[in-house]
């Protein structure tokens, strides 16, 4: 009796982990790929000079969102908004020097959520805007190239824990030694704007980062979880630092300059900026526009920096393949916003025009039927959350500002009124006042309207005909057949959100960024 009895428990428990094997086989996991400063210079967007034969290859499982666009074209804004599936106004991240849990305490993050419903969670590299980690969103410390990781108490956002590993590269062959200041008090560059660099790939973050990734996907699969591992790229990030075999992809004479190197006929001065974060760089030409031959090295340096990161992200989709893992791993890959090479005349992000808040949006699921094709409706930033949680089987929490992309996974060509909204904001002596900039997008048009801050009072108007006008060269805002589009697109902008953020202890002093951000 006894015996049997034994046997008994052992079918039980064999049972029961069997059942636990099966549900974990069956539960996908995620692979959260980042990509900083990256605009949709792919091959899988159509551009044939780029040399990106690994995204590519993830565009081929998957859906290409065409029009994907962020809610904020800065750093943080975009990330927090991503992360929490709501956008600047409710997270009041409109800058660099503010938590999103200053406003949203109780914030349940896109990993958060996940880690709530038994995922092992981890974050790699730069995923929150550096300084801004967040611990309740992981499942341990967040791992940086530079030799250390973050974590926050649980209780009290503010206080960070930092400890140390043995993964410690930098970016440039040999940074400069000085601590000295620019005018306005920012600290200067270690190096120049660009470097072909003589270091190996794994010597550089980037490289450094996929490494430990590859080592993380096979570690992850035999804890008998799904994961959530979120992977962070800096490249193209200024500095255009790469590898020399990176560079050497792309002939010099073949790298074009941008369709116009002015700001739209028509459009209000304070829409651009005066390329702040360029121009801290040492060696970068003082004027503006930059000159053409110095554009044209800039611009060869960004798609060296493509490659390079393209490389690494290939490395990821290897160690998925070698452990078994492809067929049951969402995989999403996002530039957190676009970026201006010289367009407008103007280098990085912080407006609202179409190059800087269009970024790639790449969605694979396992078995989806339409994978390879590509989806033009107009998508946000803040719909990835909602996304990757119906996808994944767990329920569309409530309280988000998007909604699900999978009728497109589905049905690239599904039937839509989607319009994508972002916004920007300019500081007092921009525009006579602080005024904050919402941009509505449609499958056609792009409406701006610059509204002062805290009131409704819109001090400028901006409409650009993207079909017939994709290099946005001329504002036809005032155009009397044009009312009705403006008219129509403003009704889909949202109410005016109040001005300030409620400041909390310790919480980082709130500022708006203008062009001069370094992120």
């Amino acid at each position: 009796m006894a015996a049997l009895k034994q046997v008994r428990l052992l079918v039980v428990i064999v049972t029961v982990l069997l059942a636990s094997a099966l549900q974990a086989a069956q539960t996908p996991n995620v692979l959260f790929i980042a990509v900083d400063d990256l605009r949709p210079e792919l091959g899988c967007y159509g551009n044939k000079l780029i040399k990106s034969p690994n995204i590519d290859r993830l565009a081929s499982r998957g859906t290409v969102f065409n029009r994907a666009y962020c809610q904020q074209a800065v750093c943080s804004p975009s990330r927090s908004s991503l992360l929490t599936g709501r956008r600047p106004d409710a997270t009041r991240v409109w800058d660099l020097e503010t938590h999103f849990r200053v406003a949203l305490p109780d914030a349940v993050t896109l990993p958060q959520y996940f880690k709530a419903n038994g995922y092992h969670c981890a974050a790699l590299s730069k995923i929150y805007h550096h300084g801004f980690e967040d611990g309740l969103s992981w499942s341990e410390p967040h791992w940086y190239p530079n030799g250390g990781a973050i974590d926050t108490d649980k209780v009290d956002w503010t206080k960070q824990i930092k400890t140390r590993h043995d993964v410690k590269v930098q970016e440039y062959a040999a940074p400069a030694q000085t601590s000295s200041k620019q005018p306005g008090g920012k600290l200067a560059k270690a190096g120049p704007a660009f470097e072909v660099s003589s270091k190996a790939d794994d010597q550089l973050p980037d490289g450094a980062t996929a490494a430990e990734a590859v080592k993380r996907i096979a570690s992850l699969k035999g804890t008998g979880k799904p994961f959530f591992l979120a992977v962070g790229f800096l490249k193209p990030h200024l500095p255009f630092v790469a590898p020399k075999k990176y560079w050497d992809l792309y002939d010099p004479g073949q790298i074009p300059l941008p369709a116009t190197d002015r700001l739209p006929e028509g459009a209000p001065e304070f829409a651009g900026h005066t390329n702040g974060e360029l121009h801290n760089y040492p060696g970068v030409p003082t004027e503006n526009p930059i000159p053409a031959d110095f554009a044209k090295t800039l611009r060869h340096g960004y798609y060296a920096c493509i490659s390079y990161t393209d490389a690494q992200i290939g490395r990821l989709l290897d160690a998925l393949d070698k452990e078994g893992l492809a067929d049951n791993t969402v995989i999403v890959l996002w530039g957190d916003h676009g970026w201006q090479l010289g367009d407008h005349g103007l280098w990085h992000k912080h407006t609202n025009f179409e190059i800087a808040t269009r970024a790639p949006l790449l969605i694979s699921v396992p078995g989806q039927k339409s994978a390879g094709q590509a989806c033009n409706t107009p998508v946000e930033f803040v719909d990835v959350y909602p996304t990757l949680a119906d996808v994944c089987g767990l329920g569309v929490p409530p309280g988000l500002d998007g909604t699900s992309l999978k009728p497109f996974i589905e049905n690239p060509a599904a039937s839509s009124t989607k319009v994508a909204i972002s916004q920007y904001p300019r500081g007092a002596g921009k525009a006579g006042g602080a005024v904050m900039g919402y941009s509505v997008r449609d499958d056609r048009w792009r409406l701006t309207l610059w509204r002062q801050r805290g009131g409704d009072k819109v001090v400028a108007t901006e409409l650009y005909d993207e079909k017939n006008d994709p290099a946005e060269t001329v504002n036809v805002a005032a155009k009397p057949e044009n009312k009705a589009v403006v008219e129509a697109l403003t009704k889909r902008l949202p109410p005016v959100a109040a001005s300030g953020n409620k400041a909390k202890p310790n919480a980082k002093k709130s500022s708006i960024p203008d062009g001069k951000a370094s992120e």
